[in-house]
């Protein structure tokens, strides 16, 4: 098992999101006519932690907050023999003319943003939609798509990988860059 470099530790994680909280009350206020909505599954962990912050520092405790499942908007989800399991879309509100704040964990390659926007089109027409991204992967871009908001930018090149944990799930929050994806 490879050991990844550590390239954000549970305090910097923690000042990350603050720092994203803040730049986001700043340029959307208390967040009356928008929404957050978390890609589905690993955009989840860090939408419901910025919904959760955004509530307690606007105090509007009534933003609206989605999952968006993308499974069948992707342009590969054909490509594979194994049986695909999507998530459940939990979106309860449409977006027509709100600000979207659409959440992913890493962009990378820029395919996942571009399913978001298609399986958000069922939502209604948003005003906006801006991206929030903890980590950008600057190159091997395939799409000229780009984050409004970024917690930290990697220059992983080729086989590099980066992964994200979440103390939820994998014990810590913390971002680990590895040299080549693991087996």
């Amino acid at each position: 098992m490879q050991h990844g470099k550590v390239l954000l530790n549970s305090a910097r994680f923690r000042l990350t999101i603050e720092r994203l909280c803040s730049q986001l009350i700043e340029d959307w206020g208390d967040f009356s006519d928008a929404c957050v909505i978390g890609i589905q599954p690993r955009g989840v962990a860090l939408s419901d932690r910025i919904h959760e912050r955004l509530q307690a520092l606007t105090g509007n405790t009534e933003i609206q907050y989605g999952r968006l499942d993308i499974t069948f908007y992707r342009d590969d989800f054909r490509m594979s023999d194994k049986v695909l399991a999507p998530y459940p879309n939990e979106m309860d509100f449409i977006v027509k003319g709100k600000k979207v704040l659409l959440v992913d964990d890493v962009l990378y390659t820029g395919r996942t943003i571009q399913a978001a926007l298609a399986a958000l089109q069922h939502y209604g027409r948003p005003d906006v939609v801006e991206l929030l991204v903890l980590v950008d992967r600057r190159f091997n871009r395939h799409l000229p798509i780009q984050a409004d908001y970024t917690g930290l930018v990697v220059d992983a090149l080729d086989e590099a990988y980066v992964k994200v944990h979440w103390e939820e799930i994998h014990g810590a929050d913390e971002v680990l860059f590895f040299d080549k994806k693991e087996p």
